[in-house]
């Protein structure tokens, strides 16, 4: 959707080859603000050695000074992310400590020391698998992603995290149920990428076949006049219906109904559905819809 929406503002002077390369670089954004954000989670919690040594080295530290617990600092799932290969070369090709400043993270880790959570969490030299998971997703949920002054920050050098924002809190829980699994290097698993660039390069080759199913139904309303982002979606949900036999119709009008609402006008949701659901309908009486269903007997 926001490549289209970038070749749509390019007014059709966008070729196939150029599409796809802004659809990769869409994907190449979202795995390195992933990666930044993994980043921060884990120095702030490497953080609890530092501060320790900073305040230890103090002219006149105090006794509190002198005993900065740094239980965090050894959190077991701390460094299985750490210590993952996949996520050690992609430290070394993103090179995330240029995103994020050592001031956020000191201010970051300031706040968690001061919560509840977090003194609970040292209270007790154990180590529970599930504590260890809990206190860094408190970091992430409860306090970078609630600080509006962070989030601040990270869009300054991340202009999609607006749209990007709901899926990385997805991922980045996800993955610390299983860092193990998570590749780096194949952010997006083949399957996925190919259907995104066979999805946009249909988009793009169909798109006056698509335009004319809308505008049969815009009952003499002017396309132009119709919001460029609802039009988009329209033709995606179209060529969903044409050419990906494996989507279910009802998936697919759905989807394009939530991203409508999400991204359009308060409107758009509504007259997506109206219209997919009409051209859905007429294609499947002209006996135009190919579907597979994967369902057991």
């Amino acid at each position: 959707m926001q490549t289209l929406y970038t070749c749509t503002a390019a007014d059709g002077s966008i070729t196939r080859e150029e599409a796809i390369r802004f659809l990769n670089q869409h994907l190449d954004q979202s795995r390195q603000l992933f990666i930044v954000l993994i980043y921060t989670l884990t120095e702030v919690g490497r953080y609890a050695e530092t501060d320790a040594r900073v305040r230890a080295s103090k002219h006149l530290p105090t006794a509190a000074d002198k005993n900065v617990n740094i239980k965090l600092a050894g959190n077991e799932l701390l460094w299985k992310i750490l210590e993952h290969p996949s996520y050690q070369l992609a430290v070394k090709e993103i090179k995330p400590g240029l995103f994020m400043t050592d001031d956020w993270i000191r201010k970051l880790y300031t706040s968690l020391t001061e919560t509840s959570v977090y003194k609970e969490y040292i209270s007790t030299t154990l180590r529970d698998k599930k504590q260890e998971k809990e206190i860094l997703e408190f970091v992430f949920t409860d306090l970078m992603l609630p600080n509006e002054d962070f989030v601040n920050f990270i869009e300054e050098q991340f202009l999609h995290w607006d749209d990007d924002s709901e899926m990385m809190n997805l991922l980045m829980l996800n993955f610390l149920q299983k860092p193990h699994t998570y590749n780096f290097q194949e952010f997006v698993n083949p399957d996925k990428r190919s259907y995104a660039r066979d999805l946009l390069l249909a988009v793009i080759d169909k798109e006056d076949q698509c335009n004319e199913l809308i505008q049969s139904k815009l009952q003499n309303w002017d396309p132009e006049r119709t919001a460029a982002l609802d039009m988009i979606l329209m033709r995606m949900g179209i060529c969903e219906f044409l050419y990906f036999e494996t989507i279910p119709p009802k998936v697919t009008i759905n989807e394009y109904i939530d991203l409508a609402k999400e991204y359009s006008t308060p409107q758009s949701g509504q007259f997506v559905n109206g219209i997919l659901d009409s051209i859905h309908k007429d294609l499947s009486q002209q006996n135009k819809l190919h579907k597979v269903s994967f369902k057991k007997p």
